[in-house]
This record gives C-alpha cells, structure tokens and sequence, in this order.
C-alpha cells in the first residue's frame, strides 16, 4: 500500500491512496455518508519498522483501505484485526513483533507475533466507527414530519421522501426504515425495503394491519425471517396516542435498540470476512485474497505474508 500526495485514488492492490490528515478528513466522509469503519493510529514503534508513530489508516465494512499503517507483515494483521473490531464493536490495543520485544503490555492488548525480517515492533490503536444512524421515513403524514423533526434534533442521517420517490436504492444495510403511509401502498414499500435488508423497517398501523400485510408480503416471496423482523405496529407500546406521541414512541425504540447494539449487528454480519492461510516461512497467518503472494507446488498452494517469504520458501523448494 502506497502514499499519494493527497488525493484519494484506486492502487493497483485494490487499496486506496491518502496520506497524513487526509485520512482523518475521509474518515469524516464515510461517517457523514453512513458506512462504518476502523480507525487505525499507531501509538508506538520500535525501529526498524516502516510504520511510524502516528501512521493512520482506515479498514471499511466494504473492504476498502485508506493510509499507511506499516509493512507487507503489519498490514495482513491490520486487515485481520480490523474485521475483528468491526465485528465486535469494540476498540482494541494491537502489539505486533516478535514477542520478545513486547515488554509489559496495557491490560486488554491483543499480542500478535510476527518474523519480520525488520524485526521491528508496533502498537496500533484501532477503533471502530460506528456511522451516524440513517433513517428514512416514508409518507407525509403529521406524524413523519415529527419523526423527521425530532430524529433530526438526535443529529441523525434523515429522509422524509413520499411512496413515490421511494426505492431500496436510498438504504444500506444500516439503514432504519419507517413506512408510514396509512394503508397506501404499504406493501409495495416494504417489499422495496426488503431487498436492501436494512438494519429496521417498522410499519405504522394497527396489529391487524400488520397481520395482514405480512400475509401478503409473504405471498410476494419476502422470506419468513424478514417478516418476523418486522416491527408493527412500530414503536413502543404506549396505548392509545396522539400522532405526536406516536412519533416519540417510535424514536424511544429505534434510540432503545441503537443502544443495545441490535442496528449496529447488521453492519457486523456484513463485514467481508476472508479465508486464511498460515505463512510456511514465518508462520504468521494471512488473509488470502487475489493480491496474496502464493506458491503453486503440485496440487497445494501456499500463501505468504510478503514477497521475501515467498522467495525465500521458493529458493528452499528449488522452485520458481
């Protein structure tokens, strides 16, 4: 992975070229346009490393990376560890070395050991963005309006559009959805959502509303898991309510759900997660994908972490 002078561009690994606070101003960029990611800062080196104090580099849930965080052996780790605290949710204190170079770790640091031939040691922070939570709210009614105005005081991500401008197109896997036009097309709009799975599709109506349209989205093909995800009537449990009431009731589950971790999953369960191999020359494991250095020898394959391990491995079995 390589250093641009600042612009942001494809490299021919598939990896994205940005340097220095370039990597914070896209870090801006992805939460604003709602998909999640890892922030990765190295907190500490011991020489000879490439990766320097300060390094950034950013992991998305796509699979996309941006910046510089150290060598061919740090950055299969990077990417491994990276879906990991995706996955979790969690931040987490990386050590990557040889293990007798770690010292006394902080409480909770994940120690990975690695045979560089550098020899040399980081320490990377890496945290987990969570995107500012997107929420599309379908129809005109009082009601959506005072969604809308009250999701947006939350500094939340928020589209009130009509049935008609409505498409799964506006949704990520992320996404809330809130179909709220009384028996309008109701099932045309969640059949649409459906396709996008989004993290949340509630529905506003009454209970036996909700029961008949599950029958007819079901009809259509929507699948059984979907069907029972769907929440109708959506929001709280308040009794009988003003439309106003309503609104809030709605906003208290989608905050109650937020804060349990339930639309943040969705974002987890869709995190790429790539097959590994351990390295025969350092032992250390990798992702594989395309840009893998591997060895053809008979009927196996062997992948490594960096072309050194690859022709070392290579000058050992006599092979090209």
């Amino acid at each position: 992975m390589m250093i641009s002078s600042g612009a942001v561009g494809p490299e021919p690994d598939g990896h994205r070229a940005v340097e220095g606070w370039g990597v914070l101003e896209r870090a801006t960029e992805l939460a604003r346009s709602g998909e999640a990611f890892v922030l990765a800062t190295v907190v500490w080196r011991e020489g000879p490393t490439s990766g320097q104090q300060g390094s950034r580099a950013i992991y998305t849930a796509a699979g996309e990376m941006y910046g510089w965080i150290g060598g061919a052996c740090a950055e299969p780790v990077f990417i491994r560890e990276a879906i990991a605290t995706l996955q979790a949710g969690r931040p987490r204190l990386l050590a990557l070395g040889a293990s007798d170079r770690f010292g006394d770790l902080p409480q909770g640091t994940t120690a990975v050991p690695m045979s560089c031939q550098s020899e040399g040691a980081l320490q990377i922070y890496l945290e987990p963005v969570v995107a500012t939570p997107h929420l599309v709210i379908v129809g005109s009614s009082p009601m959506a309006t005072t969604l809308s105005a009250l999701a947006a005081q939350l500094d939340w991500r928020v589209e009130l559009v009509d049935r008609a401008e409505f498409s799964e197109g506006l949704l990520a896997p992320q996404s809330m959805v809130v179909v709220a036009t009384q028996g309008h097309g109701d099932e045309d709009v969640l059949a649409a959502a459906f396709k996008a799975d989004p993290a949340y599709v509630g529905l506003v109506s009454s209970a036996r509303r909700g029961r008949s349209v599950r029958t007819l989205l079901a009809a259509h093909g929507v699948e059984e898991a979907q069907l029972g995800a769907l929440r109708v009537p959506a929001g709280l449990d308040l009794g009988s309510t003003t439309h106003k009431e309503v609104a809030v009731s709605i906003l208290a589950e989608l905050v109650q759900l937020r804060a349990e971790g339930a639309l943040t999953a969705a974002v987890a369960a869709q995190t790429p997660t790539m097959p590994e191999a351990v390295d025969p020359v350092c032992g250390m494991t990798v992702q594989v994908d395309p840009a893998t250095p591997s060895l053809d020898i008979g009927d196996e394959v062997f992948y490594f972490c960096c072309a050194g391990c690859r022709t070392a491995f290579a000058r050992e079995r006599g092979v090209a």
